[in-house]
């Protein structure tokens, strides 16, 4: 499965629509505004929440909650790192490998590549696009990808 993210340029608060190969609306996702924290959920096209991602408040560096339902599923980490992997992701079998600055890598599964994510670098906004190689973590792979997004664009300056 291929899904496209194309991030609204002017926003206030964080907005954007993920889309299918075909166009057309699958999820979108909404942060929460004058929040200290970052705040985001996830909805599927009948506005039902099917993600909540959240940031941790006084870490050195980032850290994301991902939850679905009031289940904890996942935990993101920005990490120290001059020649290795950038992030941690805790709750799931998972290691990133590949240039995450570059928005060029892959989201690995006990050496099985589960998802691939490239940025479209002439567009208006951010674009990317996520092969998903495993459906049945297609929320969490999601939120993976919107929190390494959400660091790279705090780090920027962005305020997306």
């Amino acid at each position: 499965m291929r899904l496209f993210i194309k991030q609204q340029v002017f926003s206030l608060k964080d907005r954007f629509t993920v889309k299918d190969e075909n166009e057309a609306d699958r999820y979108t996702v909404e942060g929460e505004f004058l929040t200290f924290a970052k705040k985001l959920r996830v909805y599927d096209q009948q506005n039902k929440e099917v993600l909540y991602i959240e940031q941790k408040l006084w870490k050195l560096l980032p850290e994301f909650d991902l939850f679905i339902g009031d289940e904890k599923v996942a935990t993101i980490k920005k990490e120290w790192a001059l020649f290795k992997k950038n992030y941690t992701i805790h709750g799931q079998d998972w290691d990133i490998e590949g240039s995450v600055m570059a928005h060029d890598y892959v989201i690995k599964s006990q050496g099985r590549v589960i998802a691939d994510i490239n940025k479209e670098w002439i567009s208006w906004g951010d674009s990317y696009e996520i092969t998903i190689h495993e459906e049945k973590n297609l929320i969490i792979l999601l939120g993976t990808v919107i929190v390494i997004d959400c660091v790279i664009s705090a780090s920027r300056g962005h305020n997306s």
